[in-house]
């Protein structure tokens, strides 16, 4: 995982509104990298996928080693996911309800036409950050889907991808509300 840093203005900022409210203030030595943003935290419960959990896991991951703004974690025992992954046989979809929050559906038809299943998970799950289909298109496309043929094993975004999901996560982390969100994608 990527780690992001803020400016050393955020620490100037601090020590002049301390200054401001009566406390005292220190000196200190401008910083050239201070304390990282934390990650969006997402859980996920893949509970439900059956034959497809590590696959969710390994789509989890790609995103996790892909982007710096957002974190998906196997959700603990008795905790509410953000993300419920479960199993099925018709097509795989998504159904996202905010950013970030949502349903995957691993559906054993396209698994049974040959596509790949990693592509598959990291594909929906990119529905659930933000992310639309972006059908026809390139294998090198995560969000091309199944447009880019069973021959297409790549479970990884692109720039453009991995840039959008920064920017759908990033605005949340600095106190900005993302737009809500309510459909359902079918790949």
């Amino acid at each position: 995982m990527h780690v992001r840093m803020l400016s050393g203005g955020l620490a100037a900022a601090c020590l002049v509104s301390l200054s401001l409210t009566g406390g005292q203030a220190a000196a200190a030595a401008p910083q050239t990298a201070a304390a990282p943003l934390a990650p969006r935290v997402l859980t996920y419960d893949a509970g439900g996928s059956a034959e497809f959990k590590s696959a969710v896991d390994r789509g989890a991951a790609i995103w996790n080693e892909s982007v710096d703004a957002v974190e998906l974690r196997p959700a603990a025992a008795g905790q509410r996911a953000n993300i419920r992954v479960l199993a099925d046989n018709g097509w795989p979809r998504a159904l996202p309800t905010t950013l970030g929050n949502g349903t995957v559906y691993m559906g054993r038809q396209a698994v049974d036409q040959g596509y790949n299943t990693v592509r598959i998970s990291a594909h929906e799950l990119g529905h659930i950050l933000g992310l639309p289909d972006r059908k026809p298109g390139p294998c090198s496309s995560l969000m091309s889907g199944s447009s880019a043929g069973t021959a297409c094993t790549n479970p990884y975004p692109n720039a453009a991808e991995k840039a959008a999901v920064e920017g759908n996560f990033g605005d949340v982390r600095v106190g900005r509300a993302p737009a809500a969100r309510a459909e359902v994608i079918v790949d």
